[in-house]
């Protein structure tokens, strides 16, 4: 990836720049899924946070679970959910505009006081094309969009993920893969909101080609 490429990931439609990875531990929970799904979907998030270099555990000393993914089939679900409308404000206006949208998948993010990421909530509503979707292509992409704060349009146009020839296997785009390990470097802050962060960036995925 150029300099510019990579800016463009995290460089939101409003022109801003922000990138940010999570600050704690993840500690996932599931809902709406059988044993089966939930399997593939905490795999995956353990496999792209393995990829980071990240720790996933069972749960957070603050709250529990720091991410939650819901799967269901109406976005309405939402408001019969306990407790939901108190972790996230506005709820019931903002299902009235995924509705109008028509949108299948949202993704909502809290942070620390320094930018990081401090939990992500992760919204699936199984309209016909998701449930298309093999279970572990749709875990797998969840989990990369997750892993850090990408820009609002950073996967609009191509998918993170791709296809191998000859196989109905989706797995990450190596250069996807490339970037998540550099903006998990230690080196690096946690979050950025100069676009000269992508030329650090630039600077990791160069050294680890050469």
């Amino acid at each position: 990836m150029t300099p510019d490429e990579i800016e463009a990931h995290f460089t939101r439609t409003d022109g801003s720049y922000l990138c940010a990875r999570w600050g704690r531990p993840i500690a996932p929970v599931v809902f709406g899924v059988d044993d089966a799904t939930l399997s593939v979907v905490k795999g995956a998030i353990e496999a792209v946070a393995q990829l980071a270099g990240h720790a996933v555990v069972e749960t957070d000393p603050e709250l529990g679970a720091n991410m939650m993914v819901f799967f269901f089939r109406d976005w309405s679900e939402l408001l019969e959910l306990p407790d939901l409308g108190r972790m996230i404000p506005d709820l019931e206006p903002l299902v009235g505009r995924l509705v109008a949208a028509d949108a299948n998948q949202y993704r909502i993010f809290r942070f620390e006081p320094d930018g990081a990421i401090k939990a992500a909530f992760v919204f699936l509503r199984m309209d016909a094309h998701l449930s298309d979707v093999p279970a572990e292509t749709l875990a797998l992409s969840q989990a990369v969009q997750t892993i850090l704060l990408w820009s609002d349009a950073a996967f609009q146009d191509r998918s993170p993920l791709a296809l191998i020839p000859g196989k109905d296997v989706a797995v990450l785009r190596p250069e996807i893969g490339q970037l998540i390990r550099a903006a998990y470097d230690p080196i690096l802050p946690r979050a950025a909101q100069d676009a000269a962060h992508a030329l650090r960036l630039s600077a990791r995925l160069t050294a680890r080609e050469s």
